[in-house]
């Protein structure tokens, strides 16, 4: 979904578990596996008594069927090319539902509706290219989420042109989907992770939170888990991250980066390198961090003071082109050495 090739624009999170040394407890079981052009690794008590392999890959590949561009049957796909006989689920309801949050709580530095434009600078399924002498005015006209709206599991659009693409929070979403499927059969300890994003509940093998790390933004850190900045211990929590320094290409010298301002058409210029957001859904973390990334650090900083249900951890570089962070005080008890 967002990410292309597996773990692009984002941070790897690490975990591990192994067998409860209480006999008490059940085993816990690995899966991991191949979806959304990325893989996924999930830890579970199994409680249940049964490999949930087969049961996660069938939720994601209806998930796809539901909200990937990169399938051409899919009912997002078939919204983008106008097909008067395509009716939204519940999974694309939902998401749309969520992205209008994130939307009207970021003052539109996030929008679904920026797809053109994203394909416009070469981060869509078409790959690497530079808009043309004009494109980007052209194009902004049909960007915006009010220009959309969904009657009776029907996409209005206002104009045909207009292209949603939720692959800025789908990847969040697909963690929350599993998750909840996990909470339908009762198991309460687990940690979902699907290209970077993920979301733990209770404990691991171990009977401690779950051990999670951040890799460190540097440019060419293609290589997820190789050069980590903090380790983090979470447990009932959500958690994704956005940054710059992955997914990027350079033109006649100049470095663009995949996260689009709606405003201006053009990849957001600001000084935060990844931010790592920690809430109760996957979903929203993922979404608010695209929308971050987009507005920058003052107006991130002054968003924190005001949901104080997402806690974050910040990387970014000040007017020397030096590192800095910034964390919530929820980030820094959850900073492990070990």
């Amino acid at each position: 979904m967002k990410k292309i090739l597996p773990f692009v624009a984002i941070m790897l999170f690490t975990f591990c578990s192994h067998k409860h040394p209480n006999t008490k407890h059940f085993e816990y079981l690995k899966l991991a596996g191949y979806a959304q052009g990325t893989t996924y690794h999930i830890t579970y008590e199994n409680s249940v008594n049964q490999n949930l392999g087969k049961q996660v890959d069938s939720i994601l590949k209806a998930f796809d069927l539901s909200l990937s561009e990169y399938i051409p049957n899919s009912i997002i796909s078939r919204i983008n090319a106008n097909d008067p006989t395509a009716k939204t689920d519940t999974l694309f309801n939902t998401i749309f539902q969520k992205s209008k949050i994130v939307h009207d709580n970021t003052g539109g530095a996030f929008d679904i509706t920026v797809g053109p434009l994203v394909d416009a600078w070469g981060f869509g399924p078409k790959g690497h290219k530079f808009p043309r002498k004009g494109q980007i005015d052209t194009l902004l006209q049909y960007v915006g989420m009010e220009k959309v709206k969904i009657v009776n599991n029907k996409v209005i659009k206002k104009f045909p042109q207009i292209n949603i693409d939720v692959n800025a929070i789908a990847q969040g979403f697909s963690v929350d989907v599993v998750c909840h499927y996990f909470d339908s059969l009762g198991i309460k300890n687990y940690i979902v992770e699907i290209g970077g994003e993920l979301r733990a509940k209770g404990k691991n093998a171990k009977d401690n939170n779950w051990r999670v790390g951040i890799d460190s933004p540097i440019d060419g850190n293609s290589h997820p888990g190789e050069d980590i900045q903090k380790i983090l211990h979470i447990t009932d929590k959500a958690m994704a991250t956005s940054g710059n320094y992955r997914k990027y290409y350079e033109e006649n010298g100049v470095k663009y980066a995949h996260h689009i301002d709606p405003h201006t058409g053009y990849p957001a210029k600001q000084t935060i390198l990844s931010i790592t957001l920690i809430s109760n859904e996957c979903a929203m973390s993922d979404g608010f961090a695209t929308g971050c990334i987009v507005v920058g650090l003052k107006k991130t900083k002054e968003f924190l003071k005001k949901h104080p249900e997402f806690d974050a951890y910040i990387i970014y570089s000040d007017n020397k082109g030096q590192f800095c962070e910034f964390m919530t005080e929820g980030v820094k008890k959850m900073i492990t050495n070990n």
